[in-house]
């Protein structure tokens, strides 16, 4: 099987050729099923601690994205995890549970970044700079991990 593409690091790398270190990328699963909780991930990766191999979750197999889910708690300058329960997605739709689930993961990373990138997602009241891809997953490396850390951790809660 041929390997999906792996997505790019340019949108970080022009962060930090600006000097900014800690780049952040957050993305989440869950929004589709008509069941259980919506799960953000958040995960900043080092210039100099790239990892190879970071697709979207939705391309990669159960095995490709455990794998990765290591390999990323192994080598990211910090992961953070987001959960939003149904009863709230129930209560104030599901745009603004992924929004807060976001801003959750965001806010349990051990550092705080200096630039965020999101799947599409614009987040208010951040304290720093963010770009808002369409299509992130595929077209950025840590939002790629987010969303990696963000279906194995929803995966493994739905089990």
């Amino acid at each position: 099987m041929t390997p999906p593409p792996s997505a790019p690091y340019r949108h970080e790398a022009l962060a930090w050729r600006t000097g900014v270190t800690l780049v952040a990328g957050v993305d989440e699963a869950g929004r589709g099923p008509l069941a259980g909780p919506v799960v953000a991930g958040a995960v900043i990766i080092a210039a100099d601690r790239r990892i190879k191999g970071l697709a979207d979750s939705k391309v990669l197999t159960p095995e490709q994205r455990e794998a990765l889910f290591s390999v990323i708690h192994e080598r990211a300058v910090a992961v953070g995890v987001g959960i939003v329960d149904h009863e709230t997605i129930d209560r104030i739709n599901i745009l603004q549970a992924t929004k807060l689930a976001m801003a959750d993961a965001l806010a349990r990373l051990a550092v705080k970044p200096d630039f965020v990138i999101t799947d599409f997602v614009a987040l208010r009241d951040l304290p720093c700079p963010q770009k808002n891809l369409v299509d992130g997953d595929a077209r950025c490396a840590t939002v790629a991990a987010a969303s990696i850390v963000a279906k194995v951790t929803r995966d493994r809660l739905m089990v």
